[in-house]
C-alpha cells in the first residue's frame, strides 16, 4: 500500500456507502476502543459528509466533517484500520476533509484529539487548545488548523 494508490471518496450522509463507514467505526472504536455504540453511532451522520479512503476492494478508513460554530468545519470519527495504520490512509482522509472544508468556506477546521494522536495531527499542523477532557472513557485535546492564507 502506497499513499498514492489509497483513494478517498466523499458523499453525504444518505450515502449507502455510509455502511461501510459504520463497519469500520465498529471495528475502531467499538471493538478496539470499547467505545459503546450507543455513543458512536450519535445520530449526526445524515447531516454530515463522510470520506471513505480505499485501496482497491479494501476499505482502509473513513472520517466525517459538519459544519459548526459559524463556519467552522469539525472533524470527526476519523478511524483507520490496524493493518492499514502508518501508511497514509489518515493523512489521505485529512488532506481530503480538510479541502472539503475550505470549499465550503470554513475558515478553520476543529477535532478532539485523542491523546494518542496528537502528534499525528500535529504533524498535519494541527494546535492543541483547551485542557484535556474525557470522551467515551478515552483522554482527549481539542485541535485546530486555520484555513490556509
Amino acid at each position: 500500500m502506497t499513499e498514492r494508490s489509497v483513494q478517498v471518496a466523499s458523499f453525504l450522509g444518505s450515502d449507502a456507502r455510509l455502511e461501510r463507514c459504520f463497519e469500520i467505526r465498529r471495528v475502531v472504536f467499538i471493538d478496539e476502543q470499547d467505545v459503546p455504540e450507543a455513543e458512536e453511532i450519535d445520530g449526526r451522520d445524515p447531516a454530515c459528509v463522510h470520506f471513505l479512503a480505499t485501496e482497491g476492494a479494501h476499505d482502509l478508513g473513513t472520517a466525517r466533517m459538519r459544519m459548526v460554530d459559524g463556519g467552522v468545519a469539525k472533524a470527526e470519527r476519523v478511524a483507520v484500520h490496524a493493518r492499514a495504520r502508518g501508511k497514509g490512509v489518515g493523512r489521505a482522509l485529512m488532506d481530503a476533509l480538510e479541502r472539503a472544508a475550505w470549499e465550503a468556506g470554513a475558515t478553520a477546521v476543529k477535532l478532539g484529539a485523542q491523546l494518542t494522536a496528537l502528534p499525528f495531527y500535529e504533524k498535519l499542523d494541527y494546535t492543541a487548545y483547551g485542557p484535556e477532557f474525557d470522551d467515551a472513557g478515552i483522554p482527549h485535546r481539542m485541535m485546530k488548523k486555520a484555513r490556509p492564507a
